[in-house]
């Protein structure tokens, strides 16, 4: 029991992790996943979790022992390194934000029922929210909140999935033909949901950032056992819910024919109806509740990273910079900003903004991985610190799987 108390007060970084990651890779793809391919997919959304691990846990394992974050190690690599990761950073700020908050937006519309409101006029509301709440709540709201919601979360979908899984499959239509999965259509979504599953590769260095303002709040430092052991709980977390959604979707949708649509309001409000439909009405505040925080707690802590990664970089390029709170502000202000423009241009189609972020992060997952194994076995961490051989073979295939689909994403996009 004592243990479960330390491991619960150590919650921080990890618990942020799996908010931020228990998105539009969750919700939207891992619900679809399910939707159009059946049972299938638990095969690639497992591969993905267990092949990724490496690369996100060494964000944790790089800031425990050196008390520098990720990307101040790729400034050690050389600034090329740095550079690089700004470029991705400056293509995410412009795609995930917006992305997030349209979903959001939509199933925001569905819960209240407000029809005639606009994806752009909701999102604007839960920009200048979440920017208030992160501006003056800071981390230690942030950490506190979540433990809150993601509590929430996790209970909302064990009930939904355990009634889906009792009420059993929706009845096949006559005329239904299951998709395949090898073709360039199934492919590509293949692609998408590997490459967002259980997110974006960059990611890795929002969680050394967490990591490093949970050092400044507490003035205590987790052991690299410790550290680990916080970051593995918040990572099963991401893969059980990965799971539970695309149960969901396999036995709520699966064989219905349903096409599932590229417009936030429309999916969101058939991901609704159509499990009300199979379950009942009374369990409409559960899967509302499971889909609305899933993505709120996410446009939360992506929104927050983002800003402490552009000021982190920033300040590291310009090294004569000097970051104060007034800087984490403005940088949330604007990001809110810049995203909103984003959404009125794109309207409310989810389905090109998804499209960009995912071939961006995908396409350069593979880069990024290497990146932080490097940082992981430079000088920086003494050699019982860095990761044994186990986890090294383990990082150069994912490296390898990534690589694979990465190219091939290239190959069939471009030629």
């Amino acid at each position: 029991m004592s243990n479960l108390k330390i491991l619960l007060k150590n919650l921080g970084p990890g618990l942020l992790f799996a908010s931020m990651a228990i998105g539009t890779s969750h919700l939207v793809l891992s619900t679809k996943a399910g939707a159009q391919y059946g049972w299938i997919m638990i095969i690639p959304i497992i591969l993905a979790n267990v092949l990724k691990y490496p690369f996100f846990e060494f964000g944790v394992r790089y800031t425990n022992v050196t008390n520098k974050t990720l990307i101040e190690g790729y400034l050690n690599r050389g600034k090329g390194y740095l550079w690089f990761y700004a470029f991705i950073t400056l293509i995410s700020t412009f795609t995930i934000l917006a992305t997030l908050y349209v979903v959001t937006s939509g199933l925001f519309i569905n819960l209240f029922k407000i029809n005639d409101a606009s994806v752009s006029g909701v999102a604007l509301g839960l920009f200048v929210f979440i920017s208030a709440l992160l501006i003056i709540g800071k981390y230690k709201f942030l950490e506190t909140s979540l433990k809150l919601v993601v509590s929430i979360l996790f209970i909302a979908l064990i009930v939904t999935t355990a009634l889906v899984v009792f009420k059993g499959n929706v009845a096949t239509a006559d005329n239904f033909t299951p998709m395949p999965i090898f073709n360039e259509v199934g492919i590509l979504f293949l692609i998408g949901l590997v490459g967002w599953m259980p997110t974006a590769v960059e990611a890795s260095s929002w969680i050394s950032l967490w990591t490093i303002e949970k050092f400044k709040i507490t003035n205590t430092k987790l052991t690299l056992r410790e550290a680990l052991q916080e970051f593995n709980v918040g990572y099963l977390l991401t893969g059980l819910l990965a799971i539970f959604f695309m149960v969901i979707g396999w036995m709520t949708l699966y064989g219905t024919n349903t096409v599932i649509s590229g417009n936030a309001v429309a999916f969101s409000d058939q991901l609704i109806q159509m499990f009300t439909t199979h379950i009942g009405e009374w369990t409409y505040a559960f899967i509302a509740t499971a889909a609305f925080a899933t993505m709120f707690s996410t446009c939360m802590t992506a929104h927050d990273a983002l800003a402490r990664v552009s000021l982190d970089i920033i300040g590291l390029l310009s090294p004569k910079t000097k970051t104060n709170k007034l800087q984490f502000s403005v940088a949330i202000i604007l990001l809110a900003i810049v995203n909103f423009v984003v959404i009125t241009v794109f309207g409310g189609n989810m389905g090109k903004l998804v499209a960009l972020a995912t071939f961006v992060s995908f396409v350069l997952a593979p880069i990024i991985g290497y990146m932080n194994l490097k940082n992981v076995m430079s000088t920086d961490l003494p050699v019982s610190a860095q990761p044994g051989k186990g986890l090294r073979i383990l990082t150069y295939l994912g490296i390898l799987f990534l690589s694979f689909f990465a190219i091939y994403y290239c190959w069939m996009i471009f030629f």
